[in-house]
């Protein structure tokens, strides 16, 4: 069979530029791609680097969803099967809100893990047998989780191409996360297999980006062992409990951590409580940030605004809380209810959705009713928030002060952030892998 698989185009936020669409290539695309591509043709494309190809004629296309990127996904799919394809939708929406997605938009549904589904999906479809809906058993084990095919990788549109997943979900079950559905659960790969696909990416910086690198901290001290002969430089994302076990994150940095994801999401402890974040305590909140930065880790925190314990005043709590501690960068986000999400049904149930427009759910659009502010003081406050943080002042405010940390601080803040329309228009021009392989060689060196 002819099998094209598809990245609909998202939607960028107010403070993106191009540079976000081109940051790194669809590991789930690739994933599906090295589970078929023995006995089938495969075709990875992505919108947001390459205009699509309606006039191929495959026999099945696959679209992976994301919630803003659903309508233009229903799009894609009317063009291919008025062509005659059949279209099988999956991703992350459609694991989550399956049940939320109008009839008709596609001739089959994926639920879960491609290695659970994709196998039996094209063997119904070559047998003439397609059904509505594919679910992958909920044992699926982590020595059944597939490889990306990197070498169908374009390298060219990407700026990293040094990407690896070690896991799939998060231990964890906050209420505004997609792995608050019931669907999702936490797997760690197999050690080998990770190993495996960092010799496959061939570089000595390497980013995971798994939902929680640590949320298993036994397997992830076994990968740490294995990782430390390597002399790599890495990043990934972990929540804040990681440093409750300093030996682990010792063994983070001597393996080669150069920058940790952390999700606060909010200073308010009455915030947090609200949406089950059992995993973060407020109160060491600073305490936490001092251990990482002891060790010469930077942090990129995240934050969300709109709790139900937020008010106008969080925003300037909040910024003067972050430059106080210096956290290195950081991803601002407007609460957003995902369908399947256990904040949507409970907005639902209050009557407080105000917005059905799924392209609008990106985290930079207010789609609910706020209790503790306006919906327009929410958004005109999650603007203020990435004004104030990186204004020059606040940019040298938060400097960090281990000194191996200082270039590559100012690369991301000034080039990544202040200036990234002058950055994004160098990548067009030089292309974004050229740029990428300058800030991985950065990386290794600095």
């Amino acid at each position: 069979m002819y099998i094209k698989l598809i990245q609909p185009r998202m939607r960028k936020r107010p403070m993106d530029t191009d540079i976000k669409l081109h940051m790194a290539p669809p590991l789930g695309l690739l994933t599906i791609a090295g589970l078929l591509r023995k006995d089938h043709r495969v075709v990875i494309e992505n919108e947001n680097v390459e205009d699509l190809c309606f006039d191929d004629h495959p026999d099945l296309v696959g679209i992976t969803v994301t919630v803003d990127a659903f309508p233009r996904a229903v799009e894609i799919a009317r063009r291919f099967r008025a062509a005659g394809s059949l279209v099988v939708a999956g991703g992350i929406h459609v694991t989550t809100a399956a049940s939320a997605i109008p009839d008709g938009c596609f001739d089959a549904l994926c639920i879960g893990a491609a290695e659970g589904t994709w196998p039996r999906i094209v063997a119904d479809a070559q047998a003439g047998r397609l059904q509505p809906v594919y679910r992958c058993s909920p044992d699926l084990r982590g020595d059944q989780l597939a490889s990306p095919a990197y070498d169908l990788l374009k390298q060219g549109p990407y700026l990293y191409c040094n990407v690896v997943h070690t896991s799939r979900g998060c231990p964890f079950r906050c209420d505004f996360c997609y792995n608050s559905a019931s669907t999702r659960r936490y797997v760690n790969r197999t050690v080998e297999a990770v190993l495996s696909d960092i010799r496959a990416v061939n570089c000595k910086h390497v980013m995971f980006i798994d939902d929680n690198f640590a949320g298993n901290p036994q397997w992830t001290r076994t990968l740490l062992k294995e990782l430390k002969p390597l002399k790599l430089k890495w990043n990934a994302a972990v929540s804040i409990n990681v440093v409750n076990d300093l030996t682990l994150l010792d063994e983070m940095r001597e393996s080669g951590c150069q920058s940790l994801f952390i999700g606060f999401e909010s200073i308010h402890p009455e915030s947090l409580e609200n949406v089950h974040k059992v995993q973060n305590n407020t109160a060491f909140y600073e305490a936490a940030v001092q251990a990482i930065h002891d060790r010469g880790i930077m942090i990129n925190g995240s934050f969300v605004f709109g709790l139900d314990g937020d008010t106008p005043e969080t925003f300037r709590l909040t910024r003067d809380w972050i430059v106080r501690n210096r956290i290195e960068t950081v991803t601002s986000h407007i609460l957003t209810p995902y369908p399947g999400t256990v904040l949507y049904d409970r907005l639902e149930s209050e009557g407080r959705i105000t917005c059905r427009d799924l392209s609008r759910y990106n985290t930079a659009n207010v789609v609910f009713q706020p209790k503790g502010m306006t919906a327009e003081e929410l958004y005109q406050g999650y603007l203020w928030m990435y004004r104030e943080l990186y204004s020059t002042k606040n940019i040298l405010r938060r400097l960090p002060k281990a000194r191996e940390q200082v270039l590559p601080y100012l690369l991301f803040n000034f080039l990544y952030r202040k200036f990234g329309p002058f950055t994004d228009a160098l990548c067009r021009n030089v292309t974004y892998a050229r740029i990428g392989r300058l800030a991985d060689r950065l990386a290794r060196y600095l």
